[in-house]
């Protein structure tokens, strides 16, 4: 597994900017995450790069441990979390954002 991502505060401020707009592409159901989700992150993130996923469960900890596992899972870099949303960047083979230098 590669190890990572790390960013600059330049580079992390570029990319909340960019996540600014976007839409959650992934919404954890009642299921939670499950294999299926995480393969749905896994290609969203391969196709977008930069994505926001809604977690709708309430309590705190719970929701902390399910952004541990997803990053830990999908080696992406966690951008931001606002309320419920976790914003993660992953640079795909395509390298589709450029971020500024370091």
């Amino acid at each position: 597994m590669a190890t990572a991502l790390t960013l600059s505060n330049k580079q992390k401020q570029h990319l909340k900017s960019l996540a600014h707009s976007l839409k959650p592409v992934v919404l954890l159901g009642g299921n939670g995450l499950t294999e299926g989700v995480m393969a749905e992150i896994e290609l969203a993130l391969e196709h977008h790069e930069l994505i926001k996923i809604k977690v709708p469960e309430e309590e705190r900890e719970v929701r902390e441990q399910i952004y541990t596992t997803i990053v830990a899972h999908t080696q992406a870099y966690r951008v931001q979390v606002v309320g419920k949303i976790l914003t993660l960047y992953k640079p795909s083979q395509a390298k589709k954002i450029s971020l500024p230098k370091a």
